[in-house]
């Protein structure tokens, strides 16, 4: 894979959250893994989203990359939590969501 540039590492790394929030959802569907296609779909998203994130990693800064990583899953995992599965929307919740979204922000306003 070759190199990005910064802008097209975010974009990737961008994708790669995606990616987590796919994999985290997912394993909602797959029932422990005993349903093939939900399983086979969770499988792919995990795959795709440790590879994107492996490419942004030549461009941005590892423990960025990885914060921002993971804070796009939990962020869009509780989201999709709240509208997939009626998952608590308590004002904690909803604020503390909101801290992480803050601090995937800042990482990257401190990284260009």
């Amino acid at each position: 894979m070759p190199v990005l540039t910064a802008g097209m590492a975010w974009a990737v790394l961008l994708l790669a959250g995606l990616c987590e929030i796919a994999w985290a959802i997912g394993l909602k569907y797959t029932d422990g893994f005993t349903r093939v296609v939900p399983s086979a779909w969770t499988l792919a998203a995990m795959v795709a989203s440790v590879i994107l994130l492996a490419w942004s990693l030549k461009t941005l800064p590892v423990g960025t990359a990885y914060a921002v990583w993971t804070g796009i899953g939990a962020v869009g995992t509780a989201v999709l939590g709240m509208l997939l599965f009626d998952e608590s929307r308590e004002v904690a919740r909803l604020v503390s969501i909101g801290l992480i979204v803050a601090g995937i922000l800042g990482l990257k306003l401190v990284s260009d």
